[in-house]
């Protein structure tokens, strides 16, 4: 059975380019394209298509808030198109708030090496979108208990983005919810001194899900590795740092790892470790051209081995690939609990699988929970 696309984009162009790459693909079958936001409305309601390409900058209605309208009225994943600029990456971030679930750069040859390998991404990415069915949005978790310290998010900013004007008020990240609450794993009693955390397709959504959930005097440094480009890491720190309690920061050569603080692996690099345990710092580096992800879950998890051994909470979270079991199993060995997130709610259930059917994952645990659970076991 074909998976049905609608493709959106003001350009004709850029609707005619992104029709021919999905035609390629036998799987895929594109059966309308929308100018606009509110065409792309209208077509969703009476087409239903099982997946819709969409683009951020539009007239009549922007991408973000026809993603906040499809969500509303009839959910379908969508994938986003953005330019990777920093205003382009605090957009797609929005969108990715709203309810898409993944993006793509809209020039395809800064995804990939060569034209080809671009448009299999492309037809890989709607593949694998079209599998999950986005689920009704659920509230941002709410604060970490009061008796531990917490910071004010600072205030946002009118150039934050120029496309706050269309977020409401209490706009609430599309996260999937858990389909019925379960008790938090028991506590192991280990000592631990780093939470390390890996994620793909889905994570900027499921890393809010989870951070949201840790207080300010959290009692361990934390790392981030999330598949994204570089000008959106940047971005997506600011975000996280503003909506969190704990800091967070884009991670830089040199810096200590310090309680309370996460630090996110800055896209198009690697990030490593140096010294010893309560004396770490973090290298940044531009790593191997023949490793595919940049930066790589694998070489942060194997990076945390060496310096910090059993002691490590290391989570997988949604993700395409297996990137990140090589790593956790090294952990593994040293004696590091590893936790992935389950089947249910992940957009993609590729990276956790990955670890949970190598047997190297403790626990399978749905999103809504994992917050929750890393406060309980590491400071509870």
């Amino acid at each position: 059975m074909t998976i049905r696309v609608l493709v959106v984009d003001d350009s004709s162009f850029f609707r005619r380019r992104v029709s021919e790459i999905l035609a390629q693909d036998p799987l895929l079958e594109v059966i309308d394209t929308a100018a606009n936001g509110r065409e792309a409305v209208e077509k969703v309601k009476t087409l239903r298509p099982d997946v819709i390409t969409m683009d951020i900058e539009m007239p009549v209605m922007d991408g973000i808030s026809a993603v906040r309208e499809i969500m509303k009225a009839t959910p379908t994943p969508v994938l986003m198109f953005s330019s990777l600029t920093h205003e382009g990456a605090r957009a797609t971030l929005e969108a990715l708030e709203a309810g898409a679930m993944d993006f793509l750069p809209k020039r395809f040859e800064d995804i990939a090496r060569s034209k080809e390998e671009a448009i299999a991404q492309l037809q890989q990415r709607v593949r694998a979108i079209a599998r999950r069915r986005p689920r009704a949005v659920s509230p941002r978790p709410a604060p970490a208990s009061s008796s531990l310290s917490a910071r004010s998010a600072p205030a946002r900013s009118p150039a934050m983005s120029r496309f706050s004007r269309h977020e409401p008020a209490a706009a609430q990240p599309a996260v999937q919810a858990a389909p019925e609450r379960r008790s938090l794993p028991r506590r192991s009693g280990k000592s631990y001194q780093l939470l390390a955390i890996g994620t793909s397709t889905g994570g900027p959504v499921a890393l809010q899900a989870v951070l949201t959930r840790l207080p300010a005097n959290f009692p361990h440094p934390i790392v981030l590795v999330q598949h994204m480009p570089g000008t959106f890491t940047t971005a997506f720190a600011a975000r996280l740092d503003g909506l969190c309690q704990i800091r967070v920061k884009e991670a830089e050569d040199g810096d200590v790892l310090r309680p309370g603080h996460a630090y996110l692996a800055p896209g198009g690099r690697q990030m490593m470790f140096e010294g010893r345990p309560g004396a770490a710092r973090l290298r940044i580096l531009d790593g191997n051209d023949k490793v595919n992800y940049k930066p790589c879950v694998d070489i942060t998890f194997a990076s945390a081995a060496k310096i910090y051994g059993g002691k490590v909470l290391a989570v997988v979270l949604t993700g395409m690939g297996a990137d990140g079991r090589d790593g956790a199993r090294l952990l593994k060995e040293q004696g590091a609990s590893i936790w992935a997130q389950d089947e249910d709610t992940c957009v993609v259930y590729g990276m956790p699988q990955a670890v949970a059917k190598a047997g190297i994952a403790s626990e399978s645990l749905p999103l809504p929970l994992i917050g929750e659970a890393i406060v309980n076991e590491m400071a509870g």
